[in-house]
């Protein structure tokens, strides 16, 4: 099961609530097989949990893992499910804005839907206890995310947008960026966007550049600055449209108008910065579930 990337074409932040989290808006779509994790599972007489690939760590097989979160979080619900062994393999760079972990626990989240073991509703419960991003990666598809994260509205009609995704191989914590941004930036009441309707790929990219931003980039390039040398390189590139920053960082994207484009642009970049992890994909008009 795919376990793909989720990136924030936009991110707006509120201001801090009494609970310490935020209301956000966000349009959320889903990268390639390229740019994804994946989840095997299958029963077995007693469970196990391995990591795989380059980006599989010691410290993320512990059971603070969102993957095994999914297994305690059915248990708790009085949840049969079965001892499984579980392989996990990680391709998404950690703590990088791109909700790996997250996808993680989506992908399990639909493997246990598909064996039967979960109906769907259940499923978005759990995913909803697990984090702000859970949900929408259980989804997987291009989705409006706000609320905290919990309210998810499926969105249809998206164009296929050809992107790189560019991560300069230095972790971003998520509190502190966000911790950061409480400090640094006045945040407004959330005026929630409208999208286009039925856009196309140049009219899609058109309206992020001119009527949304990512409201985190800004305090995550004061602890990364790094991250401003990302966007910096992605749009100098010929044939990048728009560069902007995912999530709370350090992973940024660009979007790019058509396929050939892109393929320059990555070419160029691997070449430049061997030492990035850079990934041509295409975000999903339709999805990846």
């Amino acid at each position: 099961m795919l376990a793909p990337a989720k990136i924030n074409l936009f991110l707006h932040v509120g201001p801090a609530k009494e609970n310490g989290r935020h209301d956000l808006d966000s349009l959320v779509m889903f990268a390639g097989p390229e740019a994804a994790d994946r989840i095997e599972a299958r029963k077995a007489e007693d469970i196990s949990f391995t990591l795989h690939g380059p980006y599989a760590t010691p410290d993320l097989a512990t059971p603070e893992n969102l993957v095994i979160q999914v297994l305690a979080g059915c248990q708790s619900r009085g949840l049969r499910v079965p001892p499984l062994t579980i392989d996990l393999h990680k391709h998404i760079p950690v703590a990088a804005g791109l909700g790996g972990g997250s996808a993680d626990a989506g992908a399990m989240l639909r493997v246990l839907a598909r064996l039967g073991m979960l109906t769907p509703p259940v499923a978005m419960t759990i995913a909803a206890s697990l984090g702000g991003d859970v949900p929408v990666a259980y989804l997987s598809q291009p989705a409006l995310m706000r609320g905290e994260g919990e309210q998810v509205k499926q969105v249809r009609g998206l164009p296929d947008l050809p992107a790189l995704l560019v991560n300069p191989d230095i972790p971003c914590p998520t509190a502190t960026v966000f911790r950061a941004y409480d400090e640094t930036e006045k945040a407004k009441p959330l005026d929630l966007a409208e999208l286009p309707d039925t856009p196309d790929v140049a009219g899609l990219i058109d309206w992020l550049r001119d009527k949304t931003r990512n409201d985190l980039q800004t305090p995550a390039i004061s602890l990364v600055p790094q991250i401003g040398e990302v966007i910096e390189a992605l749009e100098t590139t010929p044939g990048c449209a728009l560069a902007r920053m995912s999530g709370s960082g350090a992973s940024c994207f660009g979007l790019f108008e058509d396929r050939h484009s892109l393929k320059a642009a990555s070419e160029s970049l691997q070449e430049r910065y061997p030492g990035w992890w850079i990934v041509p994909t295409l975000f999903s008009g339709s999805g990846n579930a």
